[in-house]
């Protein structure tokens, strides 16, 4: 089930709080999608729920998942300049699955919207703006459109298991410029 929830991000909370403990409790929380949405959308972040009507192989390449959402695609293709398309699946036995959450976990920002479709499992993406940090968790069925320069990150959890449909104005794919902040440790992480 898609879940946003916000916490007011206080300046000090790293000086107060030692590495490993929780943000404060979150000041909103939401799993209306509709919700969901208008919230977001008064951020300038798009969500949206669409149908993921195909079930795919365990096993299934890229191209198989392009092929199968090629719908999908074209709608965003038709509302964006986007010029690279992919699909990235992580699971549980992934070898690089370690290095590639701490990576991700880091908070960055991109030169380019960060535009995401979920056809499979669960991911978190949370998003510092301003005073707040909004925790989207996104699963199956659920498309969102982060805005460039917003500094964020994501965490897939110990144990990833999701496929994400990305798309990119860039064509060298997913750039990240890391601000090097350690804002991450101090809110939830995706719980397995």
């Amino acid at each position: 089930m898609s879940k946003l929830t916000v916490y007011r991000h206080r300046e000090d909370l790293q000086q107060q709080q030692p590495e490993g403990q929780r943000a404060p409790q979150p000041s909103f929380s939401s799993i209306d999608p509709v919700v969901i949405a208008a919230t977001l959308a008064e951020k300038g972040i798009g969500f949206e729920r669409w149908p993921a009507p195909v079930n795919l192989s365990s096993n299934a390449e890229a191209e198989e998942i392009l092929r199968a959402y090629g719908p999908e695609i074209a709608r965003v293709q038709a509302n964006g300049n986007y010029q690279t398309i992919d699909a990235i699946r992580m699971q549980p036995t992934h070898p690089d699955r370690v290095a590639l959450r701490q990576k991700f976990l880091a908070e960055h920002t991109h030169a380019e919207n960060e535009v995401r479709f979920f056809v499979e499992g669960r991911g978190l993406f949370c998003l510092h703006i301003n005073n707040e940090v909004l925790q989207v968790l996104c699963e199956r069925n659920d498309w969102i459109s982060v805005p460039a320069g917003t500094k964020h990150w994501f965490d897939m959890g110990e144990n990833p298991e999701f496929c994400a449909i990305r798309f990119f104005n860039n064509p060298d794919g997913w750039v990240a410029e890391f601000s090097g902040d350690q804002i991450a440790k101090y809110y939830p992480l995706l719980a397995d």
